[in-house]
């Protein structure tokens, strides 16, 4: 689909541009990482030694303190998702190494959760085969493509989500890459091996009918968009498109909401909101909403919209 250029009533076409290096886009994406994906910068071309003889891209670490690994490519290859799937086997195996450049960078007080290594991968476009692959094996990956058009305006699109699902094991007879397979079935162990939480867990913790708003907020969160994504995590459940824009944390006779926004945002908010830019909490996110009956829930789904919007999603 061309992009337009509307003035007085009349579409004019936007041309596409292009890079003139790979490196351009690289650090294009690492000078605005917090905007895009809410990362912070760890390293840029970080060797990985010796013997594996390679250099990651980018390192990161994402707003729940996950380590990031980002490839890029100015064209179509499937050489980037080996790499991506290579490199998050290899992030596992050197758990010490990151760290050091995490504190390094961000200070030695600065924690690492394990629990989930993200890896993006960047390109202009996929083949029709690497989609196929990585659907397969399940591994934690994302597939990001971009434009980038003469005026300077810049798209990044998720295309693939991490996690996959297979859709078809019979297309592995005709998998043209032996070693980007098996990349992707020790990437899906990796991710396997870690301690996994359910949404359910949560969603018990809360007494009567409690329980049940909690449900119809999950039920209207996930209605949004096809593109937001629920993750569980050991004391809250986030929900992100690019990056977070709600958490949800529940308790016996309540549950609190913790928003990508700041209270300045709005016009007004509820009684039962407050700041917690300066105060210690779970989740992310920079303004809490407490949830303890209907008329507040339905009353938080306004705020919860506007905070989809500030992440670039709805």
């Amino acid at each position: 689909m061309p992009l337009f250029h509307l003035h007085a009533d009349k579409l004019t076409t936007i041309l596409p541009g292009e890079f003139a290096t790979e490196r351009e886009l690289q650090r294009l994406i690492e000078q605005n990482l917090l905007t895009v994906f809410n990362c912070r910068f760890i390293a840029t071309e970080f060797p990985t030694g010796a013997r594996h003889a390679g250099r990651i891209d980018t390192l990161a670490l994402s707003e729940e303190n996950n380590p990031v690994i980002i490839e890029y490519k100015k064209v179509a290859s499937s050489e980037l998702i080996n790499q991506g799937l290579y490199y998050l086997s290899w992030m596992d195996d050197h758990r010490g190494d990151f760290q050091v450049a995490v504190e390094k960078k961000l200070g030695k007080k600065t924690e690492v959760d394990w629990s989930d290594i993200r890896v993006i991968c960047i390109a202009p476009s996929y083949k029709k085969f690497d989609l196929h692959a990585v659907q397969m094996m399940g591994a934690n990956i994302e597939l990001w493509e971009y434009r980038l058009y003469e005026n300077g305006s810049f798209f990044l699109e998720e295309i693939f989500k991490r996690g996959g699902e297979t859709i078809n094991r019979e297309l592995t007879q005709h998998a043209k890459d032996p070693k980007m397979i098996e990349a992707g079935r020790k990437a899906a162990i990796t991710r396997k091996s870690g301690v996994t939480y359910t949404f359910e867990e949560h969603a018990t913790k809360a007494q009567g009918e409690l329980e049940e708003l909690v449900n119809e907020f999950r039920d209207f969160v996930l209605s949004l968009s096809d593109s937001i994504e629920e993750l569980p995590k050991k004391l809250y459940v986030a929900y992100k498109v690019t990056q977070n824009f709600v958490c949800l944390e529940v308790h016996h006779k309540k549950f609190y909401l913790y928003l990508k926004a700041a209270k300045e945002d709005f016009d007004s908010i509820p009684q039962n909101g407050r700041d917690v830019r300066s105060i210690g909490h779970f989740g992310t996110g920079d303004l809490e909403i407490t949830i303890s009956n209907r008329t507040e829930l339905e009353e938080s789904k306004a705020l919860v919209l506007r905070a989809l919007s500030r992440v670039g999603g709805g």
